[in-house]
């Protein structure tokens, strides 16, 4: 099985009250594929099922044994999807807003979004 990377997208996510470094990495994916039509997939490599992609998600942030690798992945509509966290991201002092969240510490968090095909599911 050869794999080839289509594309990489980089995207940011914070959490700005109660430090989750979920939510922080959810708004990550997020940002990395607002930025991101695949069009080329369907029209240059002839993909017809969007299921065929590989996501592969490197994520940066503070305390990354804490993500919810399954509520990471679920932002993502298609493909299979591996994640791997590592330290990284920012965690800063906010202002703590108890209707908002506990604690006055923001989270970053950084991620690395990587689109690749499997050569025979290429057109």
């Amino acid at each position: 099985m050869a794999i080839k990377r289509f594309i990489v997208e980089l995207g940011y996510g914070a959490d700005l009250h109660g430090k989750d470094v979920t939510k922080a990495a959810c708004r990550a994916v997020k940002d990395a594929i607002s930025r991101s039509c695949l069009c080329g997939i369907f029209e240059l490599a002839g993909v017809q099922d969007p299921n065929k992609m590989i996501i592969r998600l490197l994520i940066g942030c503070p305390y990354p044994e804490r993500v919810d690798k399954e509520k990471v992945a679920a932002q993502l509509p298609f493909g299979s999807v591996e994640i791997e966290t590592v330290p990284g991201g920012l965690e800063a002092k906010g202002l703590e807003v108890a209707a908002l969240g506990e604690g006055d510490r923001i989270v970053m968090a950084n991620v690395a979004l990587t689109v690749s095909l499997d050569e025979k599911d290429l057109g």
